[in-house]
């Protein structure tokens, strides 16, 4: 579901509820017993406009509904969860960054939901000393900066790429071409696949973002003989890329990345992302725990999508925080290095780098069928 939000830079923000900040009781649910006063406010930042926005609006919606849920149980201890629109792009994460850092008001962060725009903003918020949670930013080396304040419920790049390399050995791949487009994320996630083909990397490419034709690529894709694409970026280069393949004669098979879970992607391609088999460290709709699912339903009339109990658990990690009385920037730092409860989406307790127990993490292949992703299997991880 697309909805319009207002693009929050300056001083500009959707408050999804309001802060109340008077006595608490408990009144249900998970997440430790709140005493005193409780409640507080965050931010959550992501594209949620733009060309890549289908890819992050089950997230949103997923954290909107954890806050909503809590609020209706506990009127005594709200959470106001503000939402900052950033398109995905660093150069607009970063000044919403410095606002939120600077606000006081603030206790912790969601997002963000891209790499690039979490690498970005990832030292404004750390110098704040707020937690930072991120539903869905993969890129392994985010968590191998030394950052203290940045966590992920997510596995990350490397696990998904050895997920795919053996779901590709699995399918006798021989030859395979790597595409990316150059961003932190697409770069990324294929320079990590490329350790993992060896004889059978046929051949590679890199695009720029933005891109519309691929004429060049196609006959790099022609020339290696491929019976497998790979490409490692966003929706926007996705659709017209795959869209040319099928109309230049390219049968190979089409994969990509988490990056490509969005409903945009199919629509774009004109059939031609028609048997696509896409990944992504996010779970089917109907393997999420407790009533999540059906929650999700009722509330946005779809199923979730793409990291929706992702960005649900991201938010309830906070709503946990606030119900257990926590009241500074670093005391909520500190119960999110502490988590250890069980989510929607899998056990989460993050490891010392901020990186989600591996032992918990999930990638899941999905196949296109007009414009929808359709389950197809647990992938192992190497």
């Amino acid at each position: 579901m697309r909805r319009s939000y207002v693009r929050a830079l300056g001083t500009a923000a959707l408050a999804a509820t309001l802060v109340v900040a008077a006595g608490c009781q408990d009144s249900g649910g998970d997440g430790g017993t709140a005493s005193g006063d409780c409640g507080g406010k965050i931010a959550i930042f992501g594209a949620f406009t733009g060309d890549n926005a289908g890819l992050v609006i089950p997230s949103l919606n997923g954290a909107k509904l954890a806050v909503k849920q809590h609020n209706e149980k506990n009127p005594d201890c709200k959470v106001e969860m503000v939402e900052f629109d950033t398109q995905g792009d660093p150069a607009q994460a970063t000044p919403v960054a410095n606002q939120v850092a600077g606000d006081a008001s603030f206790l912790g962060v969601i997002g963000g939901h891209f790499s690039g725009e979490s690498d970005a903003t990832m030292p404004v918020y750390e110098a704040a000393g707020m937690a930072m949670v991120a539903p869905s930013a993969t890129r392994t080396d985010l968590t191998q900066k030394g950052n203290k304040s940045f966590f992920r419920v997510v596995g990350n790049d490397g696990t998904q790429a050895g997920a795919v390399s053996t779901y590709l050995k699995a399918q006798n791949a021989s030859k395979v071409f790597l595409i990316d487009d150059g961003s932190a994320y697409g770069a990324g996630i294929t320079a990590e696949l490329t350790k993992n083909l060896g004889t059978a990397l046929a051949g590679s490419d890199k695009i720029q973002e933005r891109q519309s034709q691929f004429d060049a690529t196609i006959s790099k894709i022609k020339a290696a003989g491929a019976d497998y694409v790979f490409y490692g970026g966003y929706t926007r280069e996705a659709s017209p890329l795959v869209r040319q393949m099928r109309q230049a004669g390219v049968q190979a098979k089409f994969v990509g990345p988490d990056g490509l879970y969005d409903p945009a992607f199919p629509q774009g391609a004109s059939g031609g992302a028609e048997g696509s088999i896409i990944t992504c460290p996010c779970l089917p709709a109907d393997k999420a725990g407790g009533t999540f699912s059906a929650d999700y339903q009722k509330e946005y009339g779809q199923a979730p999508g793409s990291y929706g109990a992702e960005g649900f658990d991201a938010a309830q990690i906070f709503v946990d925080a606030f119900k257990d009385g926590k009241k500074s920037r670093a005391d909520i730092l500190a119960y999110v290095k502490a988590y250890d409860k069980q989510g929607v989406s899998k056990y989460i307790k993050f490891a010392d780098n901020g990186d989600v127990d591996p032992s918990k993490v999930v990638i899941w292949s999905y196949q296109i069928k007009g414009t929808a992703f359709e389950p197809l299997q647990e992938l192992k991880l190497s």
